[in-house]
C-alpha cells in the first residue's frame, strides 16, 4: 500500500512539473505583452522596455521559468533589477515562497491575492459536496429501491430537468427569487464558519446549492446504477437466504458496493469543483478565486492566471492521488493493476 501510494505521488509530481512547464509557455509565450499590459496604456516604447527589463521579461523563456520555479520554491523579490535593488532598495517587494509573481494591475503579490479569495472557494466548495453527496446519493438509494414505481420516475425526472440548466441560470433563478422576491434566506454574503456557523450556512446555502444543483442530477443516477448493479448479485440472494434483515442487505452489503465507484467519481468531482467555479462567485459577488480568474482574464493579468491555473491543476492532480490510494485502500487489487 505505501509502495503504491509513494508511486502514485511520484507521478503527480511529474505531472505538477509538466503542467506547470506548459502553463508558463502558454500564456507568457502568448501573443500578448505582459509588460505593456504592467506599464499602461499611455506608455512610450522606451518605458515599455525599461517595465519589460525590470520584470525580466526580456530574458529567454527557459531564463524566466527558472525564476518562477525558484519563487515557488525558495523566494523572490520584484522588480528583479540587481540596480534596482542597489540604488533604490526600498521599491523592492519581497515574495517568500510560494511566489507566484508580482500583478502590476493589482499592484500586489500574486500569493497574497490568492491567499485572501482561496478560503471563500474552498468553503463553498464543500458546503457543495456535502449537499450533493448527501441527497445525491440518499435520492439514488430511495429511486433503485422503488425501481419502476413513482418514486423512482419522479427522482430521475427532477435530476434530468435539475441537469439540463446551466449553473448561470440556476444561480439567478435563486438570487432573484429565494433571496429577493420571497426572501426564504438573507442575501448571500460570504460569513466565515469559525466566525459565525449559522451566518456562513444562511450566507452560504444558495451559492453552494448552485454549484451542486447539477451534481445531485448526476449522482441520482449513478447512484441508482450502481445500487441497482449491486442488488442483482448472487451473495445479496444468498445474505437474505441467511436471514438477514433487509436493512442490513441494502446498507451493509449494497450500498457498500455500489459506493466504491462512487468515491472516485466524487473524488475527482470535489478537485474540479475546487479548481474553480468562477460563475457562480460572478453571479454571487463572492470574491473568491473564480471571481479572481474571471477578472484576472479580462484585464490581462498574467501572473494572476498563471497561478490561477497551476493551482486548478493542483488541486485536480491531488484528487486523482487521493482517490488512487483510497480506491487501493477499498479494493486491494488496484495496487497490483
Amino acid at each position: 500500500m505505501f509502495a503504491f501510494a509513494v508511486r502514485r505521488s511520484l507521478a503527480a509530481v511529474v505531472m505538477l512539473i509538466v503542467m506547470s512547464m506548459v502553463t508558463f509557455l502558454l500564456f507568457i509565450a502568448s501573443a500578448t505583452d505582459p509588460a505593456r499590459i504592467a506599464c499602461g496604456k499611455n506608455c512610450t516604447p522606451a518605458q515599455i522596455a525599461d517595465v519589460k527589463h525590470s520584470l525580466g521579461y526580456d530574458k529567454p523563456i527557459y531564463a524566466q521559468y527558472g525564476l518562477f520555479v525558484e519563487g515557488l520554491v525558495h523566494e523572490r523579490n520584484f522588480p528583479d533589477d540587481p540596480a534596482i535593488e542597489k540604488n533604490a532598495p526600498q521599491t523592492i517587494v519581497h515574495c517568500s515562497a510560494p511566489c507566484f509573481g508580482y500583478s502590476h494591475i493589482n499592484t500586489a503579490l500574486v500569493s497574497t491575492l490568492i491567499a485572501q479569495r482561496l478560503p471563500v472557494s474552498v468553503a463553498i466548495a464543500i458546503f457543495a459536496f456535502v449537499l450533493w453527496m448527501v441527497f445525491g446519493v440518499l435520492s439514488g438509494i430511495v429511486a433503485a429501491l422503488f425501481r419502476g414505481r413513482w418514486p423512482d420516475k419522479l427522482l430521475v425526472g427532477l435530476a434530468l430537468i435539475g441537469y439540463s440548466f446551466p449553473t448561470f441560470f440556476i444561480g439567478l433563478v435563486l438570487y432573484q427569487y429565494v433571496a429577493l422576491k420571497w426572501q426564504i434566506v438573507p442575501v448571500p454574503e460570504y460569513i466565515s464558519i469559525f466566525h459565525d456557523p449559522i451566518g456562513f450556512i444562511r450566507g452560504g446555502i444558495l451559492p453552494a446549492l448552485t454549484l451542486a444543483m447539477i451534481y445531485i442530477a448526476g449522482y441520482v443516477r449513478i447512484t441508482r446504477a450502481y445500487m441497482l448493479e449491486a442488488m442483482g448479485e448472487d451473495y445479496l440472494r444468498t445474505a437474505r437466504a441467511k436471514g438477514l434483515t433487509e436493512r442490513k442487505v441494502i446498507f451493509k452489503h449494497t450500498l457498500r458496493a455500489a459506493l466504491t465507484p462512487i468515491t472516485t467519481i466524487a473524488g475527482l468531482d470535489l478537485g474540479a469543483l475546487l479548481a474553480g467555479a468562477a460563475i457562480t462567485e460572478t453571479v454571487f459577488n463572492f470574491n473568491g478565486v473564480g471571481k479572481l480568474a474571471v477578472q484576472s482574464a479580462v484585464n490581462g493579468d498574467l501572473p494572476v492566471n498563471v497561478a490561477i491555473v497551476l493551482i486548478a491543476a493542483t488541486f485536480i492532480i491531488v484528487a486523482n492521488v487521493l482517490v488512487d490510494v483510497l480506491y487501493a485502500y477499498i479494493d486491494p487489487r488496484v495496487r497490483y493493476a
